[in-house]
């Protein structure tokens, strides 16, 4: 199964994706980036970093399934995790819904909204971003969230919307709703 969690900067995507990797043993989609990486990443961990010119020769040589530009880089996707039989995890872009419903129409996706969106904005501010950087990253973290909140299309595009409370009885309900899937 491919699970994909969509949601504002700082909602608990990665933390997600790390429980369901130690408790369901998902294994997690390596995420191709052109930025650069942030203090504590880690490069085949947390990703792959790689400059444009290294992602247009993996693109020549049909390794990428998808790629998309935000914030000013590249961020891809290798075909063989994406289209292969293990259960993968990944984050994906609210934007990119529909593409990802195209390419593999049995992806599962869930959509994870804060309680407090101030709680994820403080953990955004933890991330050691410039200034401006985390400005703009918290006006598009507002965007998002309103975006989501006010259109009822795109909240039904979602095979799931879920609250993270920031709690291990949040933690434990998405799990759940995991396994629960995975019958």
């Amino acid at each position: 199964m491919l699970l994909a969690f969509s949601g504002i900067t700082g909602v608990g995507k990665s933390y997600l994706s790390e429980e369901l990797s130690k408790e369901l043993n998902f294994k997690k989609v390596h995420t191709i980036r052109t930025r650069k990486m942030r203090p504590g990443e880690v490069n085949g961990k947390t990703g792959y970093f790689v400059t444009e010119e290294e992602l247009e020769k993996l693109k020549k040589q049909n390794k990428i399934i998808y790629s998309f530009k935000v914030f000013g880089c590249t961020y891809a996707y290798l075909k063989e995790e994406i289209l292969s039989n293990d259960n993968y995890v990944f984050e994906m872009h609210y934007t990119m819904i529909n593409d990802w419903k195209v390419l593999t129409p049995n992806i599962k996706t869930i959509y994870i909204l804060p309680t407090n969106i101030n709680i994820a904005i403080d953990k955004l501010k933890t991330r050691n971003l410039s200034k401006e950087n985390e400005e703009e990253r918290i006006k598009e973290l507002q965007e998002q969230y309103n975006n989501f909140i006010n259109d009822e299309n795109l909240q039904k595009s979602f095979d799931y919307v879920v609250y993270n409370n920031y709690d291990e009885y949040s933690r434990n309900k998405i799990i759940n709703l995991v396994k629960s899937i995975l019958k």
